[in-house]
């Protein structure tokens, strides 16, 4: 795969693994929950989802070549992208007021 069309898949995977825990009722999208789901639950599964996409975009920067090492600075720039990714999720479930 090109580097460039690894990069959007990572990219894309993010955008959509940041909004899966508030666009479904399952846990991690796969396991049915009974309960609603609260806000700390929705956390945790953006905090796992999070780093499998971060297992995957590293997966693909070991097969494009040697991995880059990194620091604290990098994981707390990606951290915040994932949120900032998170936040159409997280305003269809949260504020906007749905017709039930």
């Amino acid at each position: 795969m090109e580097l460039t069309a690894s990069i959007w898949l990572v990219i894309l995977l993010a955008l959509a693994a940041a909004n899966l825990p508030f666009l479904t009722r399952r846990l991690l999208g796969v396991v049915p929950f009974a309960r609603p789901k609260h806000l700390g639950i929705h956390l945790a599964e953006v905090l796992v989802l999070y780093f499998l996409v971060g297992g995957v975009g590293l997966a693909l920067e070991n097969r494009a070549g040697r991995i880059a090492p990194q620091g604290w600075e990098f994981y707390a720039i990606t951290g915040a992208l994932f949120l900032t990714l998170a936040f159409p999720g997280f305003v269809w479930r949260y504020l906007y007021k749905h017709r039930d």
